[in-house]
Protein backbone atom coordinates (compact mmCIF):
# COMPACT_ATOMS: atom_id res chain seq x y z
CA UNK A 1 0.00 0.00 0.00
CA UNK A 2 1.61 2.97 -1.27
CA UNK A 3 1.00 6.77 -0.70
CA UNK A 4 1.41 9.01 -4.14
CA UNK A 5 2.35 12.36 -4.31
CA UNK A 6 0.15 15.43 -2.00
CA UNK A 7 -2.14 17.48 -4.18
CA UNK A 8 -3.11 21.11 -3.80
CA UNK A 9 -6.42 23.24 -4.83
CA UNK A 10 -6.54 26.58 -4.95
CA UNK A 11 -8.54 27.62 -2.33
CA UNK A 12 -8.23 29.98 0.71
CA UNK A 13 -7.81 28.09 3.55
CA UNK A 14 -7.96 25.36 1.39
CA UNK A 15 -7.77 21.39 2.94
CA UNK A 16 -5.23 19.35 2.67
CA UNK A 17 -5.41 16.64 -0.27
CA UNK A 18 -3.91 13.48 -1.17
CA UNK A 19 -4.01 10.53 -3.77
CA UNK A 20 -3.22 7.31 -2.11
CA UNK A 21 -2.27 4.27 -4.24
CA UNK A 22 -4.36 0.69 -2.21
CA UNK A 23 -3.79 -2.74 -2.83
CA UNK A 24 -7.05 -4.83 -2.89
CA UNK A 25 -5.73 -8.61 -2.24
CA UNK A 26 -9.41 -9.48 -3.14
CA UNK A 27 -9.52 -8.67 -6.59
CA UNK A 28 -5.49 -8.00 -6.93
CA UNK A 29 -4.79 -4.20 -8.33
CA UNK A 30 -3.82 -1.28 -6.97
CA UNK A 31 -6.80 1.49 -6.46
CA UNK A 32 -6.68 4.73 -5.76
CA UNK A 33 -8.78 7.16 -3.32
CA UNK A 34 -8.57 10.81 -2.69
CA UNK A 35 -8.32 11.37 1.25
CA UNK A 36 -9.09 15.31 1.98
CA UNK A 37 -7.67 16.65 5.46
CA UNK A 38 -8.11 19.66 7.30
CA UNK A 39 -6.08 22.36 6.67
CA UNK A 40 -5.34 22.03 10.90
CA UNK A 41 -4.94 18.63 10.49
CA UNK A 42 -2.81 17.31 13.31
CA UNK A 43 -1.09 13.98 15.09
CA UNK A 44 -2.02 15.24 18.27
CA UNK A 45 -5.77 14.72 17.50
CA UNK A 46 -8.14 12.35 15.83
CA UNK A 47 -10.62 12.81 13.15
CA UNK A 48 -13.98 11.89 12.08
CA UNK A 49 -13.97 10.05 8.42
CA UNK A 50 -16.62 10.60 5.85
CA UNK A 51 -16.48 7.81 2.97
CA UNK A 52 -17.74 10.05 -0.53
CA UNK A 53 -18.62 7.36 -3.08
CA UNK A 54 -18.93 8.50 -6.80
CA UNK A 55 -21.59 7.67 -9.47
CA UNK A 56 -21.60 5.71 -12.45
CA UNK A 57 -19.02 6.87 -15.01
CA UNK A 58 -16.68 8.76 -13.04
CA UNK A 59 -13.90 7.67 -10.62
CA UNK A 60 -12.38 8.42 -7.64
CA UNK A 61 -11.17 12.21 -8.59
CA UNK A 62 -14.68 13.52 -9.65
CA UNK A 63 -15.61 14.87 -6.09
CA UNK A 64 -13.24 17.13 -5.98
CA UNK A 65 -12.65 17.80 -9.80
CA UNK A 66 -16.47 18.33 -10.61
CA UNK A 67 -17.30 19.96 -7.06
CA UNK A 68 -13.91 21.12 -5.47
CA UNK A 69 -15.96 23.40 -2.60
CA UNK A 70 -16.48 19.94 -1.31
CA UNK A 71 -12.49 19.99 0.44
CA UNK A 72 -13.90 23.15 2.44
CA UNK A 73 -16.27 21.12 4.63
CA UNK A 74 -13.31 19.46 5.73
CA UNK A 75 -11.71 22.74 7.37
CA UNK A 76 -15.49 23.82 8.41
CA UNK A 77 -16.50 20.73 10.21
CA UNK A 78 -12.84 19.37 11.11
CA UNK A 79 -13.63 15.82 9.72
CA UNK A 80 -11.50 14.35 7.27
CA UNK A 81 -13.52 13.24 3.29
CA UNK A 82 -12.05 9.94 1.20
CA UNK A 83 -13.69 9.52 -2.21
CA UNK A 84 -12.74 5.97 -3.09
CA UNK A 85 -12.18 4.24 -6.56
CA UNK A 86 -16.01 2.67 -7.09
CA UNK A 87 -14.88 1.58 -10.76
CA UNK A 88 -16.89 2.96 -13.56
CA UNK A 89 -19.89 0.73 -12.79
CA UNK A 90 -19.23 -1.52 -9.71
CA UNK A 91 -22.36 -0.40 -7.40
CA UNK A 92 -20.21 -0.89 -4.45
CA UNK A 93 -21.35 -4.34 -4.07
CA UNK A 94 -19.56 -7.74 -4.01
CA UNK A 95 -20.60 -9.74 -7.56
CA UNK A 96 -22.25 -12.96 -7.19
CA UNK A 97 -21.76 -13.97 -10.83
CA UNK A 98 -18.44 -12.39 -11.23
CA UNK A 99 -15.72 -12.91 -8.50
CA UNK A 100 -13.51 -10.16 -9.84
CA UNK A 101 -15.78 -7.71 -8.67
CA UNK A 102 -15.82 -7.41 -4.62
CA UNK A 103 -16.27 -4.08 -3.96
CA UNK A 104 -18.20 -4.25 -0.43
CA UNK A 105 -15.00 -6.11 0.34
CA UNK A 106 -12.53 -3.62 -0.60
CA UNK A 107 -14.07 -0.50 1.10
CA UNK A 108 -15.05 -2.17 4.34
CA UNK A 109 -11.95 -4.58 4.45
CA UNK A 110 -9.58 -3.01 2.65
CA UNK A 111 -9.71 0.25 2.30
CA UNK A 112 -11.00 1.34 5.82
CA UNK A 113 -8.05 -0.29 7.85
CA UNK A 114 -5.80 1.56 5.71
CA UNK A 115 -7.18 4.62 6.03
CA UNK A 116 -7.16 3.90 9.75
CA UNK A 117 -4.11 2.87 9.84
CA UNK A 118 -2.29 6.20 7.59
CA UNK A 119 -4.38 8.68 9.51
CA UNK A 120 -5.33 10.53 12.64
CA UNK A 121 -8.77 8.84 12.47
CA UNK A 122 -11.62 7.74 15.20
CA UNK A 123 -11.24 4.11 14.22
CA UNK A 124 -15.32 3.57 15.75
CA UNK A 125 -18.74 4.00 13.74
CA UNK A 126 -19.55 7.06 16.11
CA UNK A 127 -16.71 8.30 14.37
CA UNK A 128 -17.31 6.65 10.59
CA UNK A 129 -19.98 8.01 7.63
CA UNK A 130 -20.74 7.24 3.88
CA UNK A 131 -22.73 9.00 1.48
CA UNK A 132 -22.48 9.31 -2.57
CA UNK A 133 -23.93 10.70 -5.22
CA UNK A 134 -26.11 7.83 -7.75
CA UNK A 135 -24.39 4.48 -7.77
CA UNK A 136 -22.60 6.18 -4.76
CA UNK A 137 -25.79 6.93 -3.00
CA UNK A 138 -26.75 3.25 -3.42
CA UNK A 139 -23.66 2.02 -2.68
CA UNK A 140 -23.10 4.33 0.91
CA UNK A 141 -26.86 2.87 2.00
CA UNK A 142 -26.14 -0.40 1.20
CA UNK A 143 -22.52 -0.81 2.74
CA UNK A 144 -24.60 1.08 5.66
CA UNK A 145 -26.86 -1.10 5.76
CA UNK A 146 -25.20 -4.09 5.87
CA UNK A 147 -22.06 -2.75 7.80
CA UNK A 148 -23.93 -1.06 10.81
CA UNK A 149 -20.67 -1.76 13.30
CA UNK A 150 -18.68 0.26 10.89
CA UNK A 151 -20.75 3.06 9.88
CA UNK A 152 -22.96 4.91 12.26
CA UNK A 153 -24.38 7.45 9.60
CA UNK A 154 -25.06 7.16 5.84
CA UNK A 155 -26.65 9.48 3.28
CA UNK A 156 -27.40 9.48 -0.82
CA UNK A 157 -27.95 12.08 -3.29
CA UNK A 158 -30.41 11.35 -6.29
CA UNK A 159 -29.25 7.61 -5.10
CA UNK A 160 -30.27 4.37 -7.75
CA UNK A 161 -31.94 2.72 -4.14
CA UNK A 162 -34.08 0.62 -6.04
CA UNK A 163 -32.09 -0.77 -9.10
CA UNK A 164 -34.81 -3.24 -10.52
CA UNK A 165 -36.42 -0.86 -12.39
CA UNK A 166 -33.42 -0.20 -14.23
CA UNK A 167 -32.20 -3.81 -15.57
CA UNK A 168 -30.59 -2.75 -18.57
CA UNK A 169 -28.49 0.26 -17.76
CA UNK A 170 -25.07 0.95 -15.99
CA UNK A 171 -24.09 -2.09 -16.66
CA UNK A 172 -25.48 -3.67 -13.73
CA UNK A 173 -26.49 -7.13 -15.18
CA UNK A 174 -22.81 -7.99 -15.97
CA UNK A 175 -22.75 -7.75 -11.89
CA UNK A 176 -25.89 -9.47 -10.87
CA UNK A 177 -26.33 -11.52 -14.06
CA UNK A 178 -29.49 -10.59 -16.22
CA UNK A 179 -32.99 -9.69 -14.33
CA UNK A 180 -34.64 -12.70 -16.47
CA UNK A 181 -32.23 -15.17 -15.16
CA UNK A 182 -31.63 -13.96 -11.49
CA UNK A 183 -34.16 -12.02 -10.02
CA UNK A 184 -33.01 -12.95 -6.43
CA UNK A 185 -29.66 -11.47 -7.19
CA UNK A 186 -31.82 -8.23 -8.20
CA UNK A 187 -33.90 -8.27 -5.21
CA UNK A 188 -31.30 -9.56 -2.48
CA UNK A 189 -28.94 -6.44 -3.38
CA UNK A 190 -31.06 -3.45 -3.53
CA UNK A 191 -30.94 -0.93 -1.37
CA UNK A 192 -35.01 -0.46 -1.00
CA UNK A 193 -35.79 -4.54 -0.41
CA UNK A 194 -32.83 -3.96 2.66
CA UNK A 195 -34.70 -2.18 5.31
CA UNK A 196 -35.38 -5.41 7.11
CA UNK A 197 -31.80 -4.74 8.30
CA UNK A 198 -32.17 -1.93 10.28
CA UNK A 199 -34.09 -1.09 13.49
CA UNK A 200 -35.31 2.49 14.98
CA UNK A 201 -32.64 4.75 15.33
CA UNK A 202 -30.10 2.10 14.83
CA UNK A 203 -27.88 4.66 11.39
CA UNK A 204 -28.22 8.51 11.48
CA UNK A 205 -29.47 8.47 7.73
CA UNK A 206 -29.84 11.66 4.97
CA UNK A 207 -31.64 11.05 1.65
CA UNK A 208 -32.18 14.01 -1.03
CA UNK A 209 -33.14 13.43 -4.84
CA UNK A 210 -34.45 16.41 -7.56
CA UNK A 211 -38.02 16.05 -8.07
CA UNK A 212 -36.43 15.85 -11.96
CA UNK A 213 -34.50 13.24 -10.95
CA UNK A 214 -35.07 10.18 -13.12
CA UNK A 215 -34.26 8.28 -9.44
CA UNK A 216 -36.85 10.38 -8.19
CA UNK A 217 -39.45 8.11 -7.40
CA UNK A 218 -37.83 5.33 -6.07
CA UNK A 219 -36.20 7.70 -3.51
CA UNK A 220 -39.34 8.70 -2.42
CA UNK A 221 -40.79 4.85 -2.26
CA UNK A 222 -38.06 4.16 -0.48
CA UNK A 223 -38.85 7.69 1.84
CA UNK A 224 -42.12 5.55 2.18
CA UNK A 225 -41.02 2.41 3.33
CA UNK A 226 -38.92 4.22 5.77
CA UNK A 227 -42.12 5.83 7.36
CA UNK A 228 -44.23 2.79 7.23
CA UNK A 229 -41.36 1.28 9.39
CA UNK A 230 -41.01 3.74 11.96
CA UNK A 231 -36.98 3.90 10.34
CA UNK A 232 -35.89 8.31 11.66
CA UNK A 233 -34.17 9.77 8.89
CA UNK A 234 -33.90 13.34 6.86
CA UNK A 235 -35.55 13.67 3.44
CA UNK A 236 -34.96 16.41 0.92
CA UNK A 237 -36.59 16.74 -1.94
CA UNK A 238 -36.65 20.16 -4.13
CA UNK A 239 -36.20 20.96 -8.33
CA UNK A 240 -33.05 19.58 -9.38
CA UNK A 241 -32.08 16.96 -11.91
CA UNK A 242 -29.38 14.20 -12.04
CA UNK A 243 -26.57 16.96 -12.52
CA UNK A 244 -23.80 18.24 -10.58
CA UNK A 245 -25.04 21.66 -9.94
CA UNK A 246 -27.33 19.87 -7.76
CA UNK A 247 -25.21 17.88 -6.41
CA UNK A 248 -22.56 19.98 -5.42
CA UNK A 249 -25.07 21.92 -3.43
CA UNK A 250 -26.60 18.75 -2.14
CA UNK A 251 -23.12 17.56 -0.69
CA UNK A 252 -23.11 20.55 1.66
CA UNK A 253 -26.22 19.61 3.28
CA UNK A 254 -24.95 16.10 3.71
CA UNK A 255 -21.72 16.77 5.43
CA UNK A 256 -23.32 19.50 7.91
CA UNK A 257 -25.61 16.54 8.87
CA UNK A 258 -22.74 14.42 9.21
CA UNK A 259 -21.20 16.86 11.20
CA UNK A 260 -23.76 17.20 13.89
CA UNK A 261 -23.78 13.27 13.94
CA UNK A 262 -20.09 13.40 14.95
CA UNK A 263 -20.67 16.32 17.47
CA UNK A 264 -24.14 15.07 18.85
CA UNK A 265 -24.08 14.43 22.76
Amino acid sequence: MLFAASLSINQANAAKVDTVTTYSEAMKKSIRAVVIMPDSYSNDKTYPVVYLLHGAGDNYSGWIKKAPTVAMTADQYQQIIVCPDGNVTSWYFDSPVNKAWKYETYVTKELIPFIDGHYKTIRDRRGRAITGLSMGGHGALYLAFRHQDLFGAAGSMSGGVDIRPFPKNWKIEEKLGSYAEYPENWERNTVTNMLNLLSPGSLALIIDCGTEDFFYKVNVNLHDKMLERNIQHDFITRPGGHTWPYWANAVKYQMLYMSIYFTRD
